[in-house]
């Protein structure tokens, strides 16, 4: 008798391979969802990590003698980082991540970072997979800089002096002296230009070795710090101007793409340099500084010489306490002619409607009101001129002196000064720019908050240098 197939017994086995096949479909389909999401959170970590890893190599750069040097500290600050941003083991993962690239291209650093990893896969092993390969690659650029430093060294620092003076040098080693463009000037009476900036080729004088084309003297800033003495008032419109001078004394196709003004200061202005009209005008033709004080209606005295830190002027210019005496009773020019006497850029009088100011010189009330207004105005519209000129303005004070009102104004202090140079975000409503670059004003109370209050504008200006 023949055998007869059952239908039924047939579909069965059918049924059970089809089911089978569907099983490692549907496992892997699961497995591809589960082990996706995984590679996906990894690969975000790893992006993570090499960002971090090509931000400090472009930071870092800055450090060691030479192309050789910075390319080896840039690469190993990259590891740390990128150790430090995807712990070994993480979620299983086995990273790779090589050396980066570090070109250099006339003051412009480019950093080109990558990593891999391997993640070891679960449910997708069924369709024959055993890792999921991911990367990530980052690049950051740090722009060279033209910085001018503007240090004030008067004498109501003389307590703090080594502290400011190691505090500076710190933050210098925070830039590339190879690649980096500064300038370096320390004001009290008038302003000293310690160094002045390259205008062609690129780099900056921190020692002497490096100092040839870098100072008058040959010698580099660490030394000019080292060899600061603390005396003297606060001339700070003088150091201003040379600060923003510096800058622009390169020519436009010369100039970096970030330009900066950091001004470090204690107090609030309270001396004004000029061409000043005297009763004898053959006495003094030539500019000086004349000094009020900032707490009380003091005795102005005068004239010293504006580019030195505390000499006097020749001949008859110097009429130390009696210079009211001699002067003109209308001494003030209209415009701030320092430099030049036909300079019409910042107007001294009528001031602003906070200070108002006159050319009145009649009494030594009246001269120190105008004078000690006159400074004022005239710091902060220098650097608001900076700023329309795209340089940012970061501004450090220093002591509990800046938060307190003094001068003829009721309510001024240093430190809304300061905040108004940097148009920082809590900047007074009368000077806020909002369409002007946005700078930083760091308050060091005392001098052990000195050097984390430059670290922190260091840290500032390479942020925006990327």
């Amino acid at each position: 008798m023949k055998k007869r197939n059952t239908p039924g017994k047939k579909a069965k086995g059918q049924v059970l391979i089809v089911v089978a096949l569907s099983l490692v479909v549907l496992i892997g389909a699961v497995g591809l969802a589960i082990d996706s999401g995984l590679g996906f959170i990894v690969r975000s970590k790893l992006n993570s990590a090499v960002d971090a890893a090509s931000i400090a190599a472009a930071r870092s750069v800055t450090q060691g003698v030479g192309e050789a040097a910075q390319r080896a500290s840039a690469q190993a600050a990259a590891r740390k980082f990128f150790a430090a941003n995807f712990p070994t083991g993480y979620l299983g993962a086995t990273p790779s991540f090589p050396d980066p690239t570090i070109t250099f291209d006339a003051g412009k650093v480019t950093v080109d970072a990558s990593a891999t990893a391997s993640v070891p896969v679960t449910l997708m092993r069924v369709l024959g997979f055993n890792f999921l390969n991911v990367s990530a690659a980052a690049q950051t650029i740090r722009k060279d800089l033209d910085l001018a430093f503007v240090m004030d060294t008067s004498g109501s620092m003389a307590s703090v002096g080594p502290t400011v003076i190691s505090s500076a040098k710190l933050f210098l080693t925070k830039f590339n002296k190879d690649l980096d463009r500064m300038a370096l000037i320390h004001f009290s009476y008038g302003a000293v230009l310690d160094n002045t900036i390259r205008t062609s080729t690129r780099g900056f004088a921190l020692n002497d070795t490096d100092a040839p084309t870098g100072s008058a003297d040959g010698k580099g800033m660490n030394t000019h710090i080292g060899k600061y003495v603390f005396d003297g008032l606060t001339n700070s419109a003088e150091g201003m101007w040379n600060g923003r001078n510096q800058l622009n004394s390169i020519p436009l196709a010369q100039r970096s793409s970030l330009r900066v003004i950091v001004f470090f200061s204690d107090g609030t202005p309270n001396t004004l340099s000029s061409v000043f009209t005297f009763k004898k005008p053959a006495d003094c033709t030539t500019p000086g500084s004349l000094i009020t004080n900032d707490a009380a209606t003091g005795t102005p005295a005068g004239l010293w010489l504006i580019n030195m830190q505390s000499s006097t002027a020749a001949g008859k210019c110097y009429q130390g306490s009696d210079i009211v005496k001699n002067l003109d009773a209308a001494a003030l020019p209209k415009w701030y002619n320092a430099h030049n006497l036909a300079d019409q850029e910042f107007a001294i009088y009528p001031g602003t409607t906070l200070r108002p100011v006159t050319n009145d010189t009649s009494t030594n009330a009246k001269t120190w009101v105008n004078v000690n207004n006159a400074s004022r105005n005239l710091l902060e519209a220098m650097a608001a001129k900076a700023r329309s000129e795209g340089m940012y303005v970061f501004t450090l004070g220093l002591g509990t002196q800046l938060t307190t009102v003094n001068g003829p104004v009721a309510g001024d202090t240093g430190e809304s000064i300061l905040k108004c140079m940097a148009n920082t975000t809590d900047a007074p409503a009368r000077c806020a720019t909002p369409t002007q670059p946005v700078g930083i004003y760091c308050h060091a109370a005392n001098a052990t908050e000195l050097k984390p209050c430059f670290e922190k504008l260091a840290s500032a200006i390479l942020r925006i240098s990327m």
